[in-house]
């Protein structure tokens, strides 16, 4: 207890909580760390390197952009840790800065590993002229024609400058004149060049903005070059309007697009040569501060193109390819829903076990057996080539009701999804856009069948999206479900997704936000205070993505104070701070980086003996809880809870790829000493898979030969 401890806390003291955006920038820098951990195959730590590369582009686009729009704004008003959006501009690129140093460092130790490996990053320069020629020629053929230069003048105002492109400046004139020009060419990474060019046949490979760097003779013949600067831009990714204020949701987004794609530039990414007049001159052009928005890297600019390196054919330096398993409940030849209707509950856990014999079957069958009537679904994001969407135009060519609720706003998929809708509504599916204020993230899908006494419901509940290019990458978990009460809930859910109405709409077991899973949440940890005893100390066991909502924080923090046990798994952003004596002594967080992203949300419940686990979509955010249509629903007791209670202490156990938040926001990584080869709960999940699938094999064998036995004796 506080009191005991001598400590009175108020929970309003805004100490008590990390701040969001500053605890996600540790998270980043946990994945840096893999880019440095040699004890990982070297491709692997490329990967990470490209990863967090990434992630911090999306920083700034998401948060760092929005924080500018409420600096523009004159928003005064502070987060719940008690920072004003200038102070947390400020502190984040504080932070940033100190991140990059880091990760130069890391970034030089990985060329220099690379080229032990064999694989060479080389400048142009360092080059053989045979070398030059055999590269110059490949660029003249095969580039050169999508290159476009833009003059700067008088008569050319500084061209738009694309959301992360990589741009050279040059500076040029004509000979014998003193006036000098500025001309930009954008690097076309991505329209068909590789950021790395190939040097001959071996693995040897010289960036793309050098090869241009010193051909520019081909794009100004005859032109004096003075000088070639290589800069990349970020633009605010938060341009949506109003929804209430759009007739058409479909045309608002697409609006919404088209404003990001002009929306004003958060950072500029320079080299350390970058003269100070056209670093100032770039600043000024495109509307920002020369010292705050500018940043020097002394590595190589936008991380993310490192994925070319990692696609290499070299499978010695990587792991060793994960093959996801067949559920072994869901063997083939049989009807699917004759299996989930035997079954009542199947949990399926991505990417141990495969997405594709699983959640695409289930959708294939519905689209092509007889009885099934209907199917409805939520889709946030998905690869515009699934066979999902296939599966959906099949089912409504073969007359059945198929009605999904497209979240438009998926961030960085709206595109997608704008074509992915239209696709759908011109082969007849009813494709709606979800609640007016609300994004949909529920991941459900509602099959109807009759079967042989009526209607039957059959149920998918998921943690991650139906996406089966990130089910292989992204570790989260889903259930298959012939349960009466929750297919009634899930018919109210879509009638509520497809109407917007609200009153009276009850669910047995389903947990829906934003009307009802947060009040259910802080009321089961209301009741793990009650229950607490010392004959049944209290336990709650969550799994999140971020951790952010402040009235469940409090609810933590005071489930604390009561003796309750709070041990937490957030991936990224938390705003709990553990470990403060007498308010957050029983809390401890965890954080898991493997190969696999950790994405599935799951809460456990000791409840006093009377155990309760849920999985869902939901992240404890208040975006989440609040503004979004998200789910719960518990798992059915009995083997399920078993094998979800077996992945959370193989994590909570973990010693190799878990990390521990302390009290003043580091994270220390539980076990440092880990040996290489050691397995972390990812591969131990692996295993597992592999045995409950190796089990029943073995089940059905034993069966099959006692069957055939049988069949002898009676001849």
């Amino acid at each position: 207890m506080a009191e005991e401890a001598g400590i009175q806390y108020d929970l309003n003291d805004p100490s008590l909580y990390f701040n969001r955006e500053l605890t996600w920038l540790e998270f980043n820098r946990r994945v840096l760390f893999q880019a440095s951990d040699r004890r990982k195959p070297l491709l692997e730590r490329v990967k990470f390197m490209a990863i967090s590369g990434s992630n911090l582009d999306e920083f700034f686009m998401k948060r760092l952009g929005g924080f500018k729009q409420l600096v523009a704004a004159n928003v005064q008003e502070p987060s719940v840790d008690g920072r004003t959006p200038q102070q947390q501009l400020d502190e984040c690129s504080a932070d940033i800065h100190r991140y990059l140093r880091e990760k130069e460092q890391v970034f030089d130790a990985l060329v220099e590993d690379l080229a032990k490996a064999g694989i060479d990053i080389v400048h142009y320069v360092d080059l053989s002229s045979e070398e030059q020629k055999q590269v110059r020629d490949y660029f003249y053929d095969n580039i050169f024609p999508l290159v476009t230069p833009q003059s700067v003048d008088p008569a050319h105002p500084f061209p738009f400058i694309s959301n992360l492109s990589l741009n050279l400046l040059v500076s040029l004139r004509y000979p014998g004149e003193r006036g000098e020009s500025l001309a930009r060419v954008k690097v076309p990474v991505g329209a068909g060049a590789n950021r790395f060019q190939q040097v001959s046949e071996g693995s040897r490979y010289v960036p793309l903005e050098e090869v241009l760097e010193h051909n520019l003779d081909l794009l100004f013949p005859g032109m004096e070059i003075l000088s070639c600067e290589l800069f990349r831009v970020t633009r605010n990714a938060n341009t949506s309007e109003e929804e209430e204020h759009a007739d058409d949701l479909m045309e608002m987004i697409e609006t919404a697009l088209h404003h990001r794609k002009f929306a004003p530039i958060v950072r500029i990414q320079v080299e350390p040569d970058i003269t100070p007049l056209h670093r100032g001159r770039l600043a000024a052009e495109l509307g920002l501060h020369a010292e705050q928005d500018v940043y020097i890297s002394n590595c190589m600019l936008g991380l993310r193109d490192l994925w070319e390196l990692y696609r290499l054919e070299f499978p010695e330096l990587k792991e060793t390819p994960h093959h996801p398993i067949d559920h072994p409940l869901l063997p083939k030849g049989r009807n699917i829903f004759h299996i989930i209707r035997d079954q009542r509950a199947i949990l399926l856990q991505h990417p141990y076990e495969s997405f594709s014999s699983s959640v695409e079957r289930f959708l294939y069958e519905a689209a092509t057996d007889p009885k099934v009537r209907g199917i409805k679904m939520t889709l946030y994001r998905t690869d515009p080539g699934s066979r999902i969407v296939d599966y959906l135009i099949r089912a409504a060519k073969n007359g059945k009701q198929v009605a999904v609720v497209v979240e438009l706003k998926a961030s960085f998929d709206e595109q997608a999804n704008i074509m992915l809708a239209s696709r759908m509504e011109e082969a007849g599916v009813h494709v709606t856009y979800g609640v007016v204020g609300l994004k949909t993230h529920a991941k459900v899908i509602l099959v109807i069948r009759q079967d042989f006494k009526g209607l039957r419901r059959y149920v998918h509940i998921g943690t991650g999206n139906y996406h089966p290019g990130t089910a292989r990458l992204y570790a989260d978990l889903g259930l298959l479900l012939y349960d009466k009460d929750v297919g009634r809930d899930a018919t109210e859910l879509f009638n509520y997704l497809t109407t917007g109405f609200t009153p009276k709409r009850n669910y047995s077991k389903m947990l829906p936000a934003p009307k009802i899973l947060k009040k259910a949440l802080l009321g089961k940890i209301e009741r793990e205070i009650t229950v607490h005893n010392q004959g049944q100390p209290g336990l709650m066991r969550m799994k999140m993505n971020a951790l952010e909502d402040i009235d469940v924080v409090k609810a933590l923090y005071r489930a604390s104070q009561a003796g309750v046990r709070v041990e937490l798994l957030v991936r990224d952003s938390c705003r709990v701070r553990p470990g403060l004596p007498g308010l957050s002594d029983n809390i401890r967080v965890i954080s898991i980086i493997g190969r696999f992203l950790e994405h599935a949300r799951v809460f456990y419940f000791r409840n006093g003996g009377d155990e309760e686990f849920l999985i869902g979509s939901a992240d404890v955010m208040r975006r989440n809880l609040e503004n979004r249509v998200e789910t719960l629903v518990p798992v059915p007791p009995g083997p399920l809870c078993e094998q979800v209670r077996e992945l959370l202490d193989l994590q909570f156990d973990d010693r190799v790829s878990a990390w521990e938040l302390q009290a003043d926001g580091c994270y220390l990584l539980v076990n440092p000493n880990a040996r290489k080869g050691q397995d972390g709960c990812q591969e131990k999940l692996i295993k597992l898979a592999e045995k409950r699938q190796h089990e029943v094999q073995r089940l059905r064998k034993r069966k099959s030969r006692q069957s055939g036995e049988r069949n002898l004796k009676k001849r």
